[in-house]
């Protein structure tokens, strides 16, 4: 099995793991609910992409948890469309 003829020093070692840095996410807020998630992924939280929903968050949730998380959805929805501001609606009628 081959060895090394010379020690590599550790500043050589440091160079070549400069490369193995962990980098930070890039979160976007929903535009639906406003939780953080991945950019071109869709919303877990409320199962949205590009406006449509793509994925039936409820389907699979009991008849309590179903109406749980529908409350829950409807309280972020409402919240999040506060913080933006007025909607195209609201301005037609100002």
């Amino acid at each position: 099995m081959p060895v090394p003829k010379q020690r590599h020093t550790k500043s050589r070692r440091n160079k070549r793991r400069s490369h193995h840095a962990l980098k930070k996410l890039n979160l976007i807020p929903c535009f639906k609910c406003g939780q953080p998630v991945l950019s071109h992924h869709a919303c877990l939280n409320c199962g949205t992409y590009a406006g449509r929903e793509v994925i039936d968050v409820l389907a699979e949730l009991t008849k309590k948890e179903k109406k749980r998380k529908q409350k829950e959805l409807r309280e972020q929805e409402e919240k999040h469309t506060e913080e933006k501001g007025l909607s195209m609606e609201e301005m037609s009628k100002r």
